[in-house]
């Protein structure tokens, strides 16, 4: 009875914090608060420090959930990105993930030699913790704000791809300050190693997972976003036991699944979004359980973080920028925004528990002031940067939700999908009625969506550019129809003049 009682209870607190978790959400953006600060600030409040409501201290327990929460949101960043988008920010995107990741790490390694009054290899491993802009934090501060898109896409490239590389450093000075004879350059080596495994494991199990969502025949719609989160998680596990860097991949395959034609593509991308977000908020709460207040809002916890985040934010992260993407067409206003919107969040708070369960001299002095300063640059960056986007003219069109939906059943059985494409401007059958359109046997044009308003499609209905088609099609006629669709104009030839 009392272990009924106590599940009991544990399923009336889970609840709790995932509805609070999903109010906080409502109000973030009318206080200006990030909304994973309001998820922490639940955490610390349901601790021991506070209310006393639940204890914990179990720093494997929430590193286990904090990598398992990454695998999600990584996974539904890299869905969310579009490659025409990405494309022409790769470069400046990796190296401000790599060049960028070690500058900040060693500068603020220097800072954290003189103010935390560790040993060197201590303060570089503080450095490393603390080097990489955070997915989670960037993907969730940036979604739906009018960004410019080429600053925005170089943004989210960066966080989604620069944590193997925080992980690498903060492994690697594990290794060195609790096995001496561990070897710099074999590292360096080790590296390299998980990089390549890590790109060469995503872009399969990418392909592979495309391959299957489309070829497979499940009975419910509803089993396609289960089996492309599963594949997500296969891809970290076995990436993992290759010895290659597990997130590496995951981002990778979710940015080949995401870009291109998949069955309930719409389905696994809201069921992605649901889900990162469930994940986000229940990392974030367990994060704010793991902290204890009294010790981070201690004087000297305080002082130390304080100083520290101002180098991080003043000094570490713009020389990283201006340094790492030197002669790649950026302006100094684009530089100072990237500069500011370095934002720290999970990944260093899930980081700062390697050393706390390896048994590194000082490691709790080393977690205590790492969440103090994601907590700091969380509510400082995190809250101005749409602002500063608007103060350095860097803002486009207005993000807006559209006012249609669609929900699409299950036809497995059918062996037909619901197709969705949005006509350019320079497509083929733009100024053709659809009576006109030699579409293949077996598609249909069920509804077209116009301005953000539904438009019933007859003959005599013309396409115009910008008009996002629903198409009902038969696996059969798919690659016929992609063709049509995808055919360009013709240019006329220019009339000889007399």
């Amino acid at each position: 009875m009392i272990n009924v009682l106590h599940t009991d209870t544990f399923i009336l607190l889970a609840a709790i914090l995932f509805i609070t978790g999903v109010l906080t959400t409502k109000f973030s953006s009318r206080l200006g608060v990030p909304s994973l600060v309001l998820f922490m600030a639940v955490g610390m409040l349901m601790g021991s420090d506070v209310l006393g409501i639940i204890y914990f201290d179990n720093a494997s327990t929430a590193q286990m959930i904090g990598v398992l929460a990454l695998i999600i949101i990584l996974f539904e960043g890299g869905l969310q990105t579009k490659w025409k988008t990405l494309r022409p920010v790769v470069l400046p995107s990796l190296s401000l993930a790599t060049l960028g990741v070690i500058l900040t790490s060693g500068i603020v390694a220097a800072a954290a030699k003189l103010i935390l009054g560790t040993g060197w290899l201590e303060s570089i491993l503080f450095g490393a913790i603390v080097g990489s802009t955070d997915a989670a934090a960037v993907f969730a501060v940036l979604k739906d704000k009018n960004i410019d898109e080429r600053i925005g896409a170089t943004l989210e490239a960066e966080s989604g791809s620069n944590d193997p590389m925080a992980v690498f450093l903060t492994v690697a000075m594990i290794e060195l300050i609790t096995l001496p004879e561990a070897s710099i350059w074999s590292l360096i080596g080790t590296f390299f190693l998980q990089m390549s495994i890590g790109l060469l494991f995503g872009l399969i199990f990418g392909r592979l997972a495309v391959f299957a969502l489309n070829r497979i025949n499940l009975d419910s719609g509803g089993l396609y976003p289960v089996f492309a989160t599963a594949f997500a998680l296969l891809t970290y596990g076995i990436t993992a036991f290759a010895s290659g860097s597990g997130l590496l991949a995951v981002y990778i395959a979710a940015i080949i699944i995401g870009n291109m034609e998949l069955a309930y593509k719409h389905t696994i991308f809201r069921f992605s979004e649901g889900f990162a977000w469930m994940m986000q908020i229940m990392m974030f709460v367990i994060l704010g359980l793991l902290v204890f207040p009294s010790e981070l809002f201690s004087l000297d916890i305080f002082l130390k973080g304080i100083a520290i985040s101002a180098i991080l934010i003043l000094i570490a992260r713009p020389a990283a920028v201006f340094l790492s993407t030197i002669r790649m067409g950026y302006k100094t206003n684009e530089l100072i925004f990237l500069s500011w919107a370095g934002l720290k969040g999970a990944v260093p708070i899930v980081l700062a528990t390697f050393p706390l369960l390896a048994g590194v001299e000082g490691s709790q002095q080393i977690f205590n002031v790492v969440f103090f300063v994601v907590l700091t640059s969380c509510l400082i960056q995190g809250s101005t940067i749409t602002a500063l986007a608007a103060r350095l003219k860097l803002t486009g069109p207005k993000k807006t939700t559209p006012m249609h939906s669609l929900e699409l059943v299950s036809i497995g059985k059918a062996d037909a999908e619901m197709i969705e494409y949005e006509m350019e401007d320079d497509a083929q059958i733009i100024g053709q009625t659809l009576i006109d359109i030699p579409f293949p046997k077996g598609a249909l044009v069920n509804a077209i969506i116009r301005n953000d308003e539904l438009i019933t499609p007859a003959g005599s209905t013309i396409i115009l550019p910008g008009d996002v088609l629903y198409i009902l099609a038969s696996r059969k006629s798919k690659p016929q129809l992609k063709k049509l669709l995808l055919q360009k104009k013709i240019e006329e030839a220019a009339e000889p003049t007399a």
